[in-house]
């Protein structure tokens, strides 16, 4: 297949440098000049080029110097012609063309993975996708594709704060609501707004995310790790961080032990943020998938002025969509919604038309109910994999979620030993210590094993064929 013939202009610009040579010095530049764009990729191979003539009218020349040009390049290789045909580049030419390389998060030489964060994508609706995306493009205003208002789309404000007021029981005002990129995004807006306040410290869950280390000193926070109880967030270590006046909390399933923080506890946070004036951002990531029973209904619902809350798509549709909300208190909307401005100019309004009619549709509900099913029956064959090949684990947390806290039997540690045992053998797992905030690894001599097992992603099947590999790997090191 041949590339059409590039515009007169086209030459000019590859060539013009060079035509702008002295006279005695113009054909050697000329002849570089091509030879280079040919190396490079730029004028790509079986591209037809102009002819001698118009060439040289384009580059104000004489047509002879074209025509040596195109000899020269042509006994080189770089170029070939025929006799009514015109003049090409050769095929045989490799040019280096630089390929970009993709630095996404992948899995390399894995077998079965059970690090946890991650939906099955294969449960991404794309059909009902399309047809939100057919129908947008059908009825969105033309004016809706200028610059949108920071905050989102009203419409899908609209809608969102319905939703979450139904499913979550929070108090969803849509003009205090603000569409993010995501769970992560939410929480930079308001680092970089609290700082602006003064805050310098705030607290984070120990173990919770690692990438808060890294997240919150970008806006110029200091993060304060603060240890976990049976209930949720110890209180005597926050009280006596006088400095800490921020909190974040995964307060309806916590990351990564599974519990869901005590109706007490919820109402000992409050009491802190008041006495403070302080703030939590209540990270509710999986808020959704409850098991057993109805969901707890998320914590802002208990003093929306005190609590800001984050949440996102990425479990429940993908997170490449990068689509999520943060609902804020309104002594501190201003300040967000202009920092969202600055940061972004808005999220894409087609992104945010879309999902406005996902939602409308039912579609969102009936995704969760589709993923809710499928995550249950993945955690009951996990648990029931783990009863069978590691008897005597004890499965933590509450049957929420997309992963599970198993801790393995006495003789499978240390901790360090075993993952890298499973690890050799083509099974991913993390042990509880990778989401210490500062030193990763569990105590020297702890015999305990740990592990943050992650589900969502795998089919009943590879489950169970994970679990095997596993068992194997190890089985024949444990100590009795």
């Amino acid at each position: 297949m041949t590339s059409s013939p590039p515009s007169g202009s086209a030459a000019r610009e590859l060539l013009l440098a060079a035509a702008a040579a002295p006279a005695r010095a113009r054909g050697r530049s000329l002849q570089a000049a091509l030879r280079e764009a040919v190396r490079s990729g730029r004028l790509a191979p079986d591209t037809r080029l102009p002819s001698s003539r118009d060439l040289a009218a384009d580059l104000g020349v004489s047509r002879g110097l074209v025509t040596e040009t195109y000899e020269q390049l042509t006994a080189e290789g770089y170029l070939r012609s025929g006799r009514g045909a015109g003049t090409w580049v050769s095929g045989a030419v490799r040019a280096a063309r630089p390929r970009a390389r993709d630095l996404a998060p992948r899995a390399q030489g894995v077998r079965v993975g059970f690090v946890p964060g991650t939906p099955d994508l294969s449960l991404f609706p794309r059909a009902a996708w399309a047809a939100a995306q057919r129908g947008v493009l059908t009825e969105l205003p033309h004016e809706d594709l200028g610059y949108p208002d920071p905050r989102g789309l009203p419409r899908l404000r609209t809608a969102l704060a319905g939703l979450l007021t139904r499913r979550r029981g929070v108090v969803a005002d849509p003009e205090l609501l603000v569409i993010v990129s995501g769970v992560t995004q939410a929480t930079t807006l308001l680092g970089h707004v609290l700082h602006a306040r003064g805050v310098t410290a705030v607290g984070v869950e120990d173990p919770g995310s690692p990438h808060l280390d890294s997240l919150y000193p970008t806006t110029g926070v200091r993060v304060v790790p603060l240890p976990m109880d049976d209930e949720g967030l110890a209180l005597g270590p926050l009280r006596s961080s006088s400095d800490v006046r921020a909190l974040l909390t995964t307060p309806s399933h916590q990351f990564p032990t599974g519990i869901a923080y005590s109706a007490r506890r919820r109402a000992e946070l409050l009491d802190w943020a008041r006495s403070v004036d302080g703030l939590i951002l209540e990270d509710d990531y999986d808020g959704d998938f409850r098991y057993d029973r109805a969901p707890v209904g998320a914590l802002q619902g208990l003093d929306p002025e005190r609590v800001a809350y984050a949440g996102s798509v990425s479990k429940s549709l993908a997170p490449g969509l990068r689509l999520g909300w943060l609902l804020v208190p309104q002594a501190l909307a201003k300040d967000v919604v202009e920092r969202k401005r600055t940061m972004d100019l808005g999220h894409p309004t087609l992104d945010q038309a879309m999902f406005a009619r996902f939602l409308e549709r039912g579609d969102y509900d009936r995704q969760l109910r589709r993923c809710r099913q499928a995550y249950q029956e993945r955690r009951d064959a996990l648990v029931t994999a783990l009863a069978e090949h590691f008897p005597g684990t004890r499965v933590t947390g509450i049957s929420a979620g997309l992963h599970v806290i198993a801790t393995l039997p006495e003789g499978y540690g240390p901790e360090e030993r075993f993952v890298a045992r499973v690890g050799a053998a083509g099974v991913a797992v993390r042990p509880v210590s990778a989401y210490r905030h500062g030193d990763a690894t569990a105590p020297e001599g702890d015999p305990t094993v740990r592990l943050v097992l992650g589900y969502a992603h795998l089919p009943p099947s590879r489950i169970r064929e994970g679990v095997r590999l596993m068992a194997e790997a190890a089985g024949s090191h444990a100590v009795a």
